[in-house]
């Protein structure tokens, strides 16, 4: 039984204390401190009451606590972050259960040796971030219209199934936004142990070898670090790589040649900021370089310079600037030239900097930036509350005293750089960004543009999570969440940028309604002749790389008997990627929250004999 804090709330919320005897009124509570931005929300990003029904409390809890909502949730107490989340869902807060008694392994042999075609170690098979994956351990695309489920494993406590899966050597490796992080057998989906995060785990795990074997490394929603054994599930180290209270890790850390580079987002105060007495904005992106053996510091890299303040906004608060600039994804590894790749987001608070919107090139040994592209020149400021539009700024007059001067398109790059390896021998930098576009960037001249494609109308609601390439052809999913088009998947000449052919959006599998959506903002997936792609709808797709045609689909809006007793469901696809390894396919199914359906599902796939 993991004591968290929605228990901690229950148990205040059950105290004979006479000072907290009467729980709080939930809807009371709403109406003070909730009710002017999810009443009628101003903006399509803010879930009303109705979306946030679907939740569970304790999820609700988390998101005040330690997710997105963590600052608005600073001035309550826990008993009002507990009546607030009952109110809203029409439900009793439990104790979270991460350990179970079903579906448990029943020995733990030795960790195997880390062999080619078994793993997927990270957001990528390595760390170059193309999601292609060459060595599928056996299965072709011929197998994958054959693809039948195997097994299903049920994430407890979270109605989001946001951190994506790695496989090696036969162990699955698995956080969950209640912070429980798992591992299991891949080919029977068994437990062999469950460790517990002090906060969510949103980003993909990495092993690596360590004196004592091998490491799992990950991050959590409060930008704490991980090293955890492998065999054991026991802790090696934790490090906090940022104190700011905003500050959380979304991007999944990358290892590479006895590092760990972990990076930063601020979510919590692009939100706050809406708070007409909030002092906006202090949060600062960062990229962290960890010793992978210890934990310890070898350098940090801020994306922007130290705030400084800037004057008083309308109510009287104190404005600090330049601020934001957070790095959504994992980072890209370049050896061969020395540095260390992240894709970076908007910009916060006036001045406005260089770095938003951004490839960033850091070098590897020192951390020092050593170039900048700024794909939308002149900056990217925005936060919550600035009636920010799609197609670009506007004055930033509004109901918000914190809105900076000239409002951006909040188009931030929350998908990692892919480096890729062209015929010819040269090198490019393949990503896609929220505004619809799609871009190869040339590293050996800092970062210049070699060609962009549109593949949309672009849109600031949620995030296009990765694209992918197989050396020939780059493949860019339709996200715009919110726009009369969402979906879809274009493929595209890697050496030219002219497009090879596109694909429209499929009819939507789930329920009319709020959440239901053709979007495609799941990081894409590839292996030698097949392009697996995840929707909103709740379906997971299999594209023929050279064609297009749909060879595989698979619906997963429904309830799934599961491994470990768990009662799971399927929903919305948003985040992480599918998975290839030991010639399986892994797949997380859930997105309750601001766009999305919810979820709490792992289901792996192989092809049937």
């Amino acid at each position: 039984m993991r004591y968290s804090l929605a228990a901690a709330c229950l148990a205040l919320l059950g105290s004979a204390h006479p000072a907290i005897a009467q729980a709080p009124d939930g809807e009371s509570v709403f109406l003070t401190h909730c009710a002017s931005c999810h009443v009628n929300p101003p903006e399509e990003n803010i879930p009303t009451v109705e979306a946030m029904s679907v939740l569970t409390p304790n999820a609700v809890v988390e998101s005040l606590t330690q997710g997105n909502m963590r600052i608005q949730g600073e001035p309550l107490g826990a008993a009002e972050r507990a009546s607030v989340a009952e109110y809203l869902t029409g439900r009793r807060l439990s104790e979270s259960v991460a350990n179970f008694s079903a579906g448990l392994c029943q020995d733990s042999p030795p960790f195997p040796t880390l062999a080619p075609g078994t793993i997927w170690n990270g957001w990528g098979p390595d760390t170059r971030n193309t999601r292609f994956q060459p060595d599928t351990g056996g299965l072709t695309a011929g197998d994958v219209p054959k693809l039948r489920l195997k097994w299903a494993f049920g994430i407890p406590d979270v109605t989001q199934s946001r951190a994506q899966p790695a496989v090696i050597g036969g162990r699955v490796f698995m956080g969950s936004m209640s912070g429980a992080v798992y591992a299991l057998d891949a080919a029977t989906g068994c437990t062999y142990w469950t460790f517990e995060a002090e906060a969510g785990v949103r980003t993909a795990i990495s092993v690596g070898p360590v004196e004592s074997g091998y490491a799992a490394y990950f991050a959590d929603a409060e930008a704490r670090a991980y090293a955890v054994d492998t065999r054991t599930g026991e802790k090696l180290w934790s490090y906090k790589v940022d104190d700011h209270s905003a500050a959380r890790s979304t991007g999944s850390p990358t290892l590479f040649d006895g590092r760990l580079y972990v990076v930063t987002s601020g979510v919590s105060e692009e939100t706050a900021a809406a708070m007409p007495d909030y002092e906006c904005c202090t949060f600062r992106g960062s990229l962290t370089a960890l010793d992978a053996e210890t934990g310890e510091v070898v350098w940090k890299t801020y994306t922007v310079s130290e705030p400084q303040p800037r004057g008083k906004s309308a109510s009287g608060a104190q404005l600090w600037g330049p601020a934001g600039v957070a790095i959504w994804s994992a980072p890209t590894a370049d050896p061969r030239r020395g540095m260390i790749y992240a894709a970076s987001g908007n910009a916060y608070a006036d001045p406005a900097p260089g770095t938003s919107d951004a490839i960033i090139a850091f070098s590897i040994e020192t951390g020092e930036i050593e170039w900048i592209n700024q794909v939308i020149p002149g900056g990217d400021i925005w936060i919550l509350g600035c009636n920010a539009q799609s197609t670009g700024g506007n004055d930033g007059e509004g109901d918000n005293p914190n809105c900076p001067e000239d409002v951006g398109p909040d188009f931030d790059f929350s998908a990692s750089p892919g480096l890729i390896t062209l015929a010819d021998g040269r090198d490019l930098l393949v990503v896609t960004q929220k505004s619809g576009v799609g871009y190869a960037l040339d590293p050996d001249r800092e970062g210049a543009v070699v060609w962009e494609y549109r593949w949309g109308r672009g849109s600031p609601v949620g995030g296009v999570w990765g694209s992918t390439t197989d050396g020939e052809r780059a493949y860019f999913a339709v996200a715009d969440q919110f726009t009369p088009a969402p979906g879809g998947l274009h493929a595209v000449d890697v050496v030219t940028g002219e497009r090879v052919w596109d694909r429209p959006p499929e009819p939507t599998l789930c329920a009319d309604g709020r959440g239901c959506s053709a979007a495609q903002s799941a990081a894409l997936t590839s292996i030698p002749g097949v392009v697996f792609s995840g929707s909103a709808d709740g379906g997971m797709r299999a594209y023929a790389a050279r064609t297009g045609d749909i060879i595989w689909a698979f619906d997963t809006n429904r309830n799934f008997d599961t491994v470990n007793g768990v009662a799971a469901n399927g929903g919305s696809m948003d985040g992480p990627g599918p998975v290839v390894a030991g010639g399986m396919l892994f797949v997380t199914s859930g997105n309750g929250g601001i766009v999305g359906t919810p979820g709490n599902v792992l289901l792996a796939f192989e092809p049937a004999e």
